[in-house]
């Protein structure tokens, strides 16, 4: 299989077929994907579907800023906002996060499409935390993460 992003609408793609997607492709394969032309394009939209994947009644009263850095030349950056189990995305705005993390892109997509777990990239030291940590060990039980 050789990942084509020039060809997947993701627009129109489940969460569950992006996670066999992910799960289907080659490190190497994600790799090259994430450097070229439709990085941006997939982070936008793996992002902005983040407020339609929170579990309200998980997230509860939790209200925090989290900074998510995607490395990479150029690394690319977002501010999740949870606020009494509503979720929002979009550019920093400056804010001081609760919870700063930061990961290569191809770890990315594997913990948001439900082909890897935080805590393994995190022992691994391919997700970083920096501030609230017990947020961090919890993020993913707040959201509704596809299965391949």
């Amino acid at each position: 299989m050789v990942l084509d992003l020039s060809t997947v609408d993701f627009g129109g793609m489940t969460p569950e077929e992006f996670a066999r997607m992910v799960k289907q492709a080659s490190k190497g394969e994600l790799e090259a994907a994430m450097r070229g032309p439709h990085r941006r394009a997939v982070l936008d939209e793996v992002f902005g579907r983040m407020s339609s994947r929170l579990r309200a009644e998980r997230a509860g009263t939790l209200s925090a800023v989290i900074r998510w850095t995607i490395t990479g030349e150029p690394a690319d950056e977002y501010e999740q906002v949870i606020d009494s189990g509503t979720c929002t995305v979009g550019a920093p705005t400056g804010a001081a996060p609760r919870l700063s993390i930061s990961t290569d892109p191809v770890s990315f997509l594997k913990l948001v499409s439900g082909n890897a777990s935080g805590p393994a990239l995190f022992m691994t030291r391919k997700l970083k935390l920096a501030g609230d940590l017990a947020l961090g060990a919890g993020l993913t039980s707040y959201f509704d993460i596809p299965k391949a």
